[in-house]
């Protein structure tokens, strides 16, 4: 953010911003979702260019990840790194988080450090293994 991030009706303070990718940090799932609801923006972005739900995959909260992508959050977002929430997902090796990403219809090839690329690199084969299940099925 560079001052405030525009939405309707206004801006939105950097500071209530952070405050938001707290709780997405955290797993605070029901106070995100009432910052989302009084007008903060699903696909916000942070200086790194993370959305919620890039932090929220990346900090393993399975919770925040479902209610994010039941709201909407977009799961082709790349950040300044070249990742995915998916790329968060396999790095973490967490498979309950890869599979919302994937029934969400994300694409585990998206981004300079994809998940795909990611499974290969550091060498996580189920993780592999759950993404190429998705693509077959």
């Amino acid at each position: 953010m560079n001052e405030n991030t525009q939405v309707p009706g206004g801006a939105i303070s950097p500071q209530v911003i952070e405050g938001v990718f707290d709780l997405a940090r955290d797993g605070l799932t029901g106070p995100l979702g009432e910052m989302i609801d009084a007008g903060v923006p699903l696909d916000v972005v942070n200086p790194r260019g993370d959305t919620l739900l890039i932090v929220a995959a990346y900090q393993q909260h399975p919770d925040t990840v479902a209610e994010l992508l039941r709201r909407g959050a977009d799961t082709s977002a790349i950040n300044t790194m070249g990742q995915s929430a998916i790329s968060c997902a396999v790095f973490r090796n967490n498979e309950v988080i890869l599979r919302l990403l994937l029934e969400a219809d994300a694409d585990p090839r998206l981004g300079t450090h994809s998940g795909v690329a990611i499974a290969d690199q550091f060498g996580l084969p189920r993780m592999r293994e759950v993404i190429e299940s998705y693509q077959r099925g």
